[in-house]
């Protein structure tokens, strides 16, 4: 799990079919060699813009869709409460 800041959302009216409905985030990387690297990812909880979220990838990320066939390689699944410094 990687965890990242909401910089913006993602808007795509065209779209793999089994994306519908998804929304969309673009996300910063918090620390690590990886800091600073954007990613999208589908918000899965309703995350906002400012927050610090954690984020899963690869097949987890599809797990978090209850299908494996959903074209995802990253999903919000958590807003962080706690200060803590990366």
């Amino acid at each position: 799990m990687i965890a990242a800041k909401v910089i913006d959302n993602i808007w795509a009216t065209r779209k793999a079919e089994s994306l519908i409905g998804l929304k969309f985030m673009l996300v910063e990387v918090l620390g690590g060699i990886d800091a600073g690297r954007l990613m999208i990812a589908a918000d899965t909880i309703g995350a906002g813009i400012g927050e610090r979220v954690v984020v899963c990838t690869g097949s987890s990320a599809r797990k978090m869709m209850n299908q494996d066939d959903v074209p995802i390689d990253a999903a919000i699944v958590g807003i962080i409460d706690e200060d803590c410094t990366f």
